[in-house]
């Protein structure tokens, strides 16, 4: 690895061994990623995917989700258009937001692959638990950016994690699709980046404006 796969800085550092497979550290992002050579393929990622209990209608779910949708809604105007990025064989996202009045398109690379959407610009994009699953985080964002109007707004939703000591032990790095982790500080230089505000909601969710 020559360079953070988050923020594309040059200054990296091995991280840490778990399970035999190596991460890296970013020391500008402070991002921790799986080195690429233990990168799974699409058909086993996909068939990982199709585990998730990801059920629309299942009201823990739902309520899950709403740590995310309550306060993006209070950002929008009514019948504002949004994309659901990433949004799995269970769109429970979608579902939520078209049913308090907003459109939403769909996209996802397995279960969705509508690539009209890149035609399009958004009021709103959500990406609930798919930033740790990005290969190219760096491409990705950019990906996003341009799908967003001016003044329109992201929304993340991801574990993050919070002190190094933990990693090891960490339930969401076992997970052998998650291959990115962020922190508090990750967020923020994304954020500089692409000239957006960022406005933390939690630990795991983000609000970003595009300016």
């Amino acid at each position: 690895m020559n360079q953070c796969i988050v923020c594309e800085g040059k200054l990296i550092e091995s991280f840490q061994t778990s399970d035999n497979k190596k991460h890296w550290k970013c020391l500008r992002c402070f991002a921790k990623f799986l080195d690429k050579k233990h990168y799974i393929n699409s058909d086993i990622e996909k068939e990982r995917y199709l585990e998730h209990e990801n059920i629309i209608e299942d009201d823990g779910y739902r309520n899950f989700l709403s740590r995310l949708s309550t306060p993006l809604k209070d950002k929008l105007l009514q019948g504002s258009r949004g994309l659901d990025f990433g949004c799995g064989h269970g769109p429970a996202l979608a579902d939520i937001l078209i049913k308090d009045g907003f459109d939403v398109d769909l996209y996802d690379p397995f279960f969705f692959p509508d690539e009209d959407v890149f035609l399009k610009q958004y009021d709103f994009i959500t990406c609930t638990e798919t930033a740790e699953h990005f290969f190219e985080p760096a491409k990705e964002f950019k990906i996003l950016h341009s799908l967003l109007k001016k003044n329109g707004w992201l929304g993340v939703m991801t574990n993050t994690l919070t002190t190094d000591d933990a990693f090891d032990s960490w339930y969401y790095r076992r997970d052998p699709t998650h291959v990115c982790f962020y922190s508090e500080e990750t967020f923020k230089v994304i954020a500089e980046q692409k000239n957006w505000l960022y406005e933390p909601i939690s630990k795991d969710i983000a609000l970003f404006q595009k300016k």
